[in-house]
């Protein structure tokens, strides 16, 4: 791709690679309910889980408490060289291997503070990588709606038992915690 001139007198230049970007929804900063849980979804359309960790062209990063989620934040990125099969193109055959680690490290980077990410596949590096900050990688069998599993989610927050639910609410001090239990008459 090339920029076309403004000046007809001046040649064409060649278009930078494209670059990551992530956009914060502007309503999202200055909501005052803070939710319990951030939680992104490797997808092409914001609507359906249809992508592989590695090689996702974006994040719909939505907000979950028990009663509602909201879109907070959207990532974008730039397409990525797969194989035939739906896969990653190793190291060794990507001419560019070392862009191929630094996006890896955008994408891992684009998801602080999330508590987990849904995906259909996910490599072995990007897991330990997704681990080390915090980051729950969840791997779908198929594609599945976001709606669908903010439902999931929902609901998991509510009656708990769900361990990388269970590990965020630790991590995070979830101090709503005495507020429940004061509410269901708890004692000390």
């Amino acid at each position: 791709m090339t920029f076309l001139p403004i000046d007809p007198s001046t040649e064409a230049t060649p278009c930078p690679p494209p670059h990551a970007r992530k956009l914060a929804l502007a309503w999202s900063a200055t909501d005052r309910e803070r939710a319990v849980l951030k939680v992104a979804f490797a997808t092409s359309d914001r609507v359906t889980v249809d992508q592989h960790f590695g090689a996702s062209a974006g994040f719909a990063i939505h907000a979950v408490d028990a009663e509602r989620a909201k879109l907070v934040e959207v990532a974008e990125f730039p397409e990525e060289p797969m194989d035939g099969g739906g896969n990653e193109i190793s190291a060794e055959a990507n001419a560019d291997m070392g862009r191929s680690h630094n996006k890896l490290a955008e994408k891992v980077s684009a998801l602080t503070g999330c508590a987990a990410v849904y995906c259909l596949a996910v490599g072995g590096s990007a897991v330990r990588q997704l681990l080390a900050a915090g980051v729950q990688p969840i791997r779908l069998e198929e594609k599945t709606g976001i709606d669908v599993l903010l439902s999931d989610v929902r609901r998991a927050v509510r009656e708990g038992g769900v361990a990388w639910i269970d590990r965020a609410f630790c991590r995070a001090g979830d101090l709503s915690r005495f507020d429940r239990m004061a509410e269901e008459g708890w004692q000390e």
